[in-house]
């Protein structure tokens, strides 16, 4: 009760302010997820913890000693040649009984023209955005977990840059007698360091979540429930040219009624995944996720898509553990996502 308590004053010290919608938030890149795991699982996954160091950089609580030595390098392929990518190890330190781990993460946007008021073209310049990352986490009893990341971000948008600095605290839960993990989060708390330019400060996309991990007794596969979003409730965007749409999963959009905006509006916090774990060693895995505020956003009305959908497999060959992650946005095109992992005390 001690460490909540006192996880429970560090958020408070923290002044909460309402969700923003589209645009108005800085350092959006931040959300993206690190892995193909992560991504054919919905692009959340804060309620597990295995030897995959690529958790810590959503919920750096599941830091733990399997962990030790462990590298892995992520890209996915976005559409019209954008990328991003994840490089990450970690290393427990058994003398602190403590796990940290070290990472970059990065976003390319690729190479843009520029031109005058004129439409004349001057040339070209590229844009992209980096994230230092360290993180450690350490058990604190039988069944909780603390874990803290600190962030440096620079981001470069031809001659605009901003630097800022970022920080995520989280709590992890584990009852190992009934195989199920919860997760308290706050994430992205922090500030630029300078801005863009001199007359706007934006903030940072603050964000609070809670999560629940169940895993099947007879069976091996693995469900989460993820609530993003704690600190706003609503987060509806009000698209004036939707007419008719998909409430959730299959349910018609017939008009705004309050009772359809309460529900769209609650199903909207949530992401959905399952995590099948097959052979003696869990070596082959089957993955799937649903996001429900990708389905309504992205979704083209009067066509039929997997948007919000997303799937993946992941599997160890020799001393590599090679995944791939799919990610439904638009009928235009989703990220494909690829990762290899493995660990340097394999080659020893």
């Amino acid at each position: 009760m001690k460490y909540f308590l006192f996880f429970l004053c560090l958020l408070l010290s923290h002044q909460l302010t309402g969700q923003l919608i589209g645009g108005q938030q800085t350092y959006r890149f931040l959300g993206l997820s690190p892995s193909a795991r992560v991504s054919a699982l919905a692009g959340n996954l804060i309620t597990v913890a295995d030897d995959d160091v690529n958790l810590a950089y959503q919920n750096p609580a599941v830091l733990n000693e399997t962990m030790h030595q462990q590298i892995s390098f992520n890209h996915s392929f976005h559409i019209d040649g954008i990328g991003h990518g994840f490089v990450t190890y970690g290393h427990h330190l058994e003398k602190w009984n403590t796990t940290v781990y070290g990472g970059l993460k990065y976003v390319n946007y690729g190479e843009f023209e520029r031109t005058n008021e004129f439409f004349q073209t001057e040339g070209t310049f590229k844009a992209s955005e980096y994230a230092f990352l360290l993180g450690a986490g350490r058990q604190l009893d039988e069944r909780l977990h603390l874990g803290a990341n600190l962030k440096v971000i620079s981001s470069q948008f031809d001659i605009y840059q901003s630097f800022g600095l970022a920080a995520d605290l989280s709590l992890f839960y584990v009852d190992t007698s009934k195989n199920i993990t919860a997760t308290f989060l706050v994430k992205n708390m922090g500030a630029q360091l300078s801005t863009y330019s001199e007359e706007t400060r934006e903030p940072l996309p603050f964000e609070i979540q809670v999560g629940l991990s169940k895993r099947l007794q007879y069976l091996p596969f693995r469900f989460s429930v993820i609530y993003e979003h704690l600190q706003s409730w609503n987060i509806l965007y009000d698209d004036p040219n939707l007419e008719q749409d998909i409430i959730f999963i299959g349910q018609e959009d017939t008009g705004n009624s309050p009772t359809q905006d309460f529900f769209d509006n609650l199903f909207r916090h949530f992401v959905f995944n399952g995590e099948l774990l097959l052979g003696a060693k869990e070596n082959f895995r089957l993955r799937f996720g649903y996001r429900h505020v990708l389905r309504r956003e992205l979704t083209a009305p009067g066509f039929g898509s997997l948007s919000g959908f997303t799937f993946g497999v992941g599997m160890k060959i020799n001393r590599f553990r090679v995944d791939y992650g799919r990610y439904n946005l638009h009928l235009a095109g989703g990220v494909n996502h690829f990762t290899i992992s493995t660990n340097i005390k394999e080659f020893k």
